[in-house]
């Protein structure tokens, strides 16, 4: 860098700052159910189950404090749960969702994955699979801003229902 020039890159001080949390106090409690939960998930792809647990809590306290949640937000608070363990909270969002929409295919592929019983998480990848066509036609904004999560649902339920 030229002397006197201001550093460049993600690390240059700012925003991206490291070791510093940007200032979310201004930000409405949806804006910040969002950003903690788009933390969360790329802290667990990336393995980091410490910042998992540290921001997790946050989240729920943040989540909860919404008091009309969308389809979108109940499914985020779902895989919050999943990815923390918290099985009995990511269930409950996906058959939250599931009473309203019974062929979600967000809710589905959740209820899915915490469905231990086998015989059980066939029927439910089944109806995830003969939902697809009539839910995506839809065009629900969740369907787009969790396209990499649904489109690894589809793929998951299309090999265990091809291989049953």
């Amino acid at each position: 860098a030229a002397a006197g020039a201001p550093p460049a890159g993600p690390f240059a001080g700012g925003a991206g700052q490291p070791g510093r949390a940007p200032d979310i106090s201004s930000l409405t409690p949806e804006e910040r159910a969002s950003r903690l939960f788009d933390r969360i998930v790329r802290y667990d792809e990336e393995g980091k189950r410490d910042s998992v647990q540290f921001f997790a809590p946050m989240a729920l306290a943040v989540y909860q404090g919404i008091p009309n949640p969308t389809t979108d937000q109940r499914y985020d608070l779902g895989r919050i749960g999943e990815v923390t363990g918290d099985y009995r909270l990511a269930k409950a969002q996906a058959d939250t969702i599931l009473r309203d929409n019974p062929t979600h295919l967000l809710a589905l592929s959740l209820a899915a994955r915490m469905t231990i019983d086998p015989k059980a998480r066939l029927e439910i990848e089944r109806r995830l699979l003969a939902a697809e066509a009539g839910e995506r036609a839809k065009r629900l904004p969740e369907y787009e801003g969790h396209a990499a999560d649904l489109a690894r649902a589809i793929a998951d339920a299309k090999k265990t229902v091809g291989g049953a």
